[in-house]
């Protein structure tokens, strides 16, 4: 074929494309024009769809001087580049596209990425903060307006969400997830993804979602992050997978990133048991693969490779579609096939679900779609976005204690307000604040100020020393105190305390594990000195991950975990702190007495030694409890809720169960109302309790309602070491309540066969 006759091809398909609505695309018809374009395509072309690199320097300016970067624009002009991230903004994507359709061979469109975790120019909170709102519809929200102004921006395809299970808060990626549950974590996968990627791919305010990290990030040794991970097949399938399944058979995410991690042994970028015959073999995934930054390259230092040819010949084998960032693919896939080491039918697979994607998108349809000046100019940090964002934010505070009633702030009170984090403006954001300006977020000053507190503020002490940026580490303020005693003074003469302590951003997220999951630096030691000053002190905590309150619990009466909330964090703390909002947030992670109890989940195994009646011989610490300080689901309201008339029936596909809550308090509250299953005997020891079912409602004060939940076999059953799925009949014990702690229990028998 003539590349003037190709041409024709090419024209003639995108014709036939640009006549037809996305959805009514013919798949005959796009097969056909993959099928040609693989055809024409030379070895180094089919690599070039494996690549992806990063921004090659100064787009709209001056012709880039760095030979790296020198070398990127020259490959995107040879048509051998795939995709590119971190490139934003509608002049710089457009200047690539450009050079990629009408200038290289093929014109074949780039895919543009980017890291959009929790907003774009909008910060939510964080998705572990997110995930303790228990509000699937305020999640999906957010990542569908994080959707529009990313695609507002140039961008079709982000990193999110990372799905990773994790019982682990030294582990700074926690903060990234949705916290140590596979149930609520499937859940918030579905909604994650249906927010980016809406009903409509191609649609040009619709983003492609990745599910991150194929598999077993969160189970990294010593919450040490990139480190290795050693778990069971019961584990592997029960726990770390489910949140995969359900994002791509329920949502139909169209992107799987793979992850840093060895997994009992094998890097997952090599991993052929999980890439290929799982996620493409088993459950017949037909989108791409990624591999995350330089995960390729990587097995060489695992030992899993012996140079970069080897990695490429590894990677390619074991089911990794996209190279990112790690410059194997291009330079080595070809000579692999010319020398008989590979087949190129891996490459034309791989290619397949590239080209795939970018019809999924639209851009084969109009590769400039998502290049609009009035969208960028419009739909960022939007009135209406920003709203969004203080609700959601309201939604995830949850209240951990409060005694005697401190909270709500009754507005006739004068409050000390102390803590560097209370007057910053930059920790909010979060860690991944893709294209938030610094310091834009709402601090609890300004809150405070809004809402017309009476209030006096005192840093107390620095957090850390030096400016804080995402590619260095902080260095934590351990010896400067100079602030302390204007803080003890604002705290005698104030009738309250607000004292605002906790992590910087940049101390959670990647790369950011801890040995020590306490305040850092002096901030304890303030906490101490200000309370003894004044008991009638609320502690507020802004962090990325659980942290150990062990002694703000013994002694603070009020305590309130406030993550990191984004752009609207000062609004949301004070309208929570002030009753103007009633909190409901519940946690999704357990929060540890101490750091020697990590890893702590509610969804243990039971030992052969439970019996605290034993004097020594038992499974316990001998000094520390074996309870957690707060467990996974709890969360406080400004009112309380009482359940009773915990019902079961069966029915023809399963068990219902039904219970009624009632708010017993003065005021209106919302509750998240949990079920929680426990399989007595089966042939492998199942957990004590499992998440299997939850709702969240809001009930006026004296109101009740009675809600109900299915158990089908789907619930009652489990994965087998070999990953499948089975239900066996037997006995059955049924929690209800309003954490995993919950009380409420009734015994089911199911003998019979669930269809």
């Amino acid at each position: 074929m003539t590349m003037k006759s190709f041409f024709l091809l090419v024209l003639g398909f995108g014709v036939l494309l640009a006549g037809a609505h996305a959805n009514e695309q013919s798949e005959l018809t796009r097969r056909a024009k993959i099928d040609a374009l693989i055809a024409e395509m030379t070895l180094e072309e089919k690599a070039g769809q494996l690549t992806q690199f990063s921004d090659p320097g100064d787009i709209t300016g001056p012709a880039p001087s760095g030979s790296r970067d020198k070398k990127k624009r020259k490959l995107i002009k040879s048509g051998v580049v795939g995709s590119v991230l971190n490139v934003v903004g509608v002049e710089n994507v457009r200047v690539l596209q450009k050079i990629a359709v009408e200038e290289s061979r093929l014109g074949i469109p780039m895919v543009f990425a980017y890291d959009v975790i929790h907003g774009q120019k909008t910060m939510f909170p964080i998705p572990l903060a997110e995930a303790a709102s228990w509000d699937l519809d305020l999640i999906e929200h957010s990542a569908r307006i994080a959707s529009i102004e990313a695609s507002a921006q140039g961008i079709n395809w982000t990193f999110a969400p990372m799905i990773d299970v994790s019982r682990e808060p030294r582990w700074g990626r926690v903060m990234e997830g949705a916290g140590e549950d596979p149930f609520l974590g499937a859940e918030i996968a579905v909604a994650r993804v249906r927010g980016f990627q809406g009903e409509d791919l191609s649609a040009h305010d619709t983003i492609a979602s990745t599910l991150k990290h194929f598999a077993g990030y969160g189970f990294v040794e010593s919450g040490k992050e990139y480190n290795r991970a050693d778990v069971g097949t019961i584990t592997l399938h029960n726990i770390i997978l489910p949140p995969f399944r359900a994002g791509l058979e329920r949502a139909n995410a169209r992107t799987v990133m793979n992850s840093f991690n060895t997994l009992n042994g094998v890097p997952a970028t090599g991993d052929r048991y999980l890439q290929r015959d799982l996620l493409k073999g088993e459950w017949g995934f037909d989108g791409v693969i990624v591999s995350d930054w330089g995960s390729g390259i990587e097995m060489i230092e695992h030992g899993f490779a012996e140079d970069e040819r080897d990695a490429a010949r590894l990677a390619i084998l074991g089911g990794s579609d996209m190279d990112m960032e790690s410059f194997i693919y291009a330079p080595k896939l070809p000579s692999l096939v010319r020398d008989g080491v590979i087949n190129e039918a891996l490459l034309d697979d791989a290619v397949r679900r590239v080209l795939n994607l970018k019809f999924d998108l639209g851009l084969f349809e109009d590769p400039y779609r998502y290049i609009d000046a009035v969208r960028e100019e419009t739909q960022l940090f939007t009135a209406e976005h920003r709203a969004a964002a203080r609700k959601i934010a309201q939604d995830s505070v949850v209240l951990l204690k409060n005694e005697g009633s401190l909270l709500p702030l009754s507005g006739t009170e004068s409050i000390a307000l102390i803590g560097a984090l209370a007057d910053d403006k930059d920790t909010p954001l979060g860690n991944w604040r893709a294209r938030a300006v610094r310091n834009s977020a709402i601090s609890v000053r300004e809150g405070f100020e809004a809402a017309g507190i009476d209030f006096d503020f005192e840093r107390g002490a620095r957090l850390e020393i030096g400016e804080a940026t995402f590619g260095s580490e902080i260095a934590i303020n351990v010896t400067d105190k100079s602030g302390f005693e204007e803080a003890v003074t604002a705290a005698k003469n104030a009738d309250k305390v607000v004292i605002v302590l906790g992590e910087d951003a940049l101390q959670s997220g990647e790369g950011r594990s801890r040995a020590e999951i306490g305040f850092p630096g002096v901030q304890q030691e303030l906490l101490e000195l200000v309370y003894d000053a004044n008991p009638n002190t609320v502690l507020v905590v802004m962090s990325g991950r659980p942290l150990t309150l062990t002694w703000a619990d013994e002694n603070v009466p009020a305590i309130v975990q406030a993550w990191h909330l984004g752009h609207e964090a000062g609004h949301a703390i004070t309208d929570v702190l002030t009753g103007a909002v009633n909190p409901s947030g519940k946690l999704p992670m357990t929060f540890p007495r101490s750091v020697g109890q990590v890893p702590i989940y509610y969804n243990f195994l039971n030992t052969g030694r439970p019996d605290p009646n034993q004097p020594v011989f038992w499974a316990h610490y001998t000094d520390e409890e074996n309870a957690p300080l707060y467990p996974f689901g709890y969360g406080l309201s400004y009112t309380a809720f009482k359940y009773s008339n915990l019902r079961t029936r069966k029915r023809d596909d399963g068990v219902e169960v039904s219970v009624r809550v009632k708010n017993v308090g003065d005021r209106a509250g919302a509750e998240v109302v949990q079920l929680y299953v426990h399989d007595q005997v089966a042939s492998i020891s199942r957990p004590e309790r499992e998440l299997k079912g939850f709702q969240k409602l809001t009930l006026d004060a004296g109101e009740s309602s009675t809600l109900t939940f299915m158990l089908t076999k789907k619930e009652l059953g489990f994965y087998n070491a070999r990953g499948d799925f089975v239900f066996e009949p037997g006995v059955f014990d049924v929690f209800v309540g309003g954490s995993s702690a919950a009380k409420l229990n009734k015994e089911i028998r199911v003998h019979f066969a669930l269809d």
